[in-house]
């Protein structure tokens, strides 16, 4: 069965740094590409940051250059490494495959409020 734990997230200024994790279990992370995705209230999830299982990457152009996605096939897990972060970054981020929907699982995610 398919586990996405998010942590990571809080609070943070302008300019600051946080890095976020998502542990997966072993059947999702193991085979697929991975991805963070974020979500403001009555807006459409969107697809930041995306991992192959070869560690190729790639961003959506809001994140690229601030964001950095990697991942540790030894602790499944997926890490979100976000720096020069800006007050319209202050969603909830979630993780998960790729393409994944609104019918498919998804984890509860976690807060990042950036905010002087």
């Amino acid at each position: 069965q398919v586990q996405l734990v998010e942590s990571g997230g809080g609070l943070v200024q302008p300019g600051g740094s946080l890095r976020l994790s998502c542990a997966a279990s072993g059947s999702i992370f193991s085979i697929n590409a991975m991805g963070w995705y974020r979500q403001a209230p009555g807006k459409q999830r969107e697809l930041v940051a995306t991992i192959s299982t070869g560690g190729s990457t790639n961003y959506a152009d809001s994140v690229k250059g601030r964001f950095t996605i990697s991942r540790d096939g030894a602790k499944h897990t997926v890490y979100l490494q976000m720096n020069s972060l800006k007050p319209e970054d202050t969603v909830v981020y979630y993780c998960n495959e790729p393409g994944a929907g609104d019918h498919d699982y998804w984890g509860q995610g976690t807060q990042v409020t950036v905010s002087s």
